[in-house]
């Protein structure tokens, strides 16, 4: 799909804002509501926008910590790895895994309440996933940026 300045300026503003009205989003990018209404349809039929969502502040829900955990898994076969996603799927405290080229195969983003939880989920969740051969864990001291925002 081909995006001009206003189709950007959209998804800047509701990356914002997902709950912002199409009349004020119309208004904000100078079109009429019914044209707005058509390029965010647009978008979402391109897949350009993937989802609504509504994000949760982590310290208020009591998961205020963030450790970031390399895996690196023993057997490097295709079903090996397979099995590890399938399973790191079910794990509610990883918010975020990437497979890695590099020194471990996963990088893996865990929130957890204080440093007791975290140890549950490192010796009774992470430790046990199939094919599991090494856990390093990074723990965050404190957030300096966090955003959802992508540049467009």
């Amino acid at each position: 799909m081909q995006m001009d300045e206003r189709d950007r300026m959209i998804l800047r503003l509701l990356q914002r804002d997902g709950r912002i009205s199409n009349a004020e989003l119309a208004e904000k990018v100078n079109l009429s509501a019914s044209a707005c209404l058509r390029r965010v349809r647009l978008l979402e039929e391109a897949g350009l926008i993937d989802r609504y969502t509504m994000l949760l502040n982590p310290a208020r829900i009591g998961k205020p910590g963030n450790a970031f955990v390399n895996i690196s898994i023993a057997r490097q076969t295709r079903e090996a790895l397979e099995t590890f996603e399938k399973e790191i799927q079910s794990v509610p405290e990883v918010v975020e895994c990437y497979l890695l080229a590099g020194q471990s195969d996963y990088l893996v983003h865990v929130v957890y309440s204080n440093t007791a939880d975290y140890e549950r989920i490192h010796s009774e969740v992470l430790t046990q996933l199939p094919g599991v051969e090494r856990v390093q864990t990074i723990i965050t001291l404190r957030e300096v940026k966090r955003t959802t925002e992508l540049p467009v």
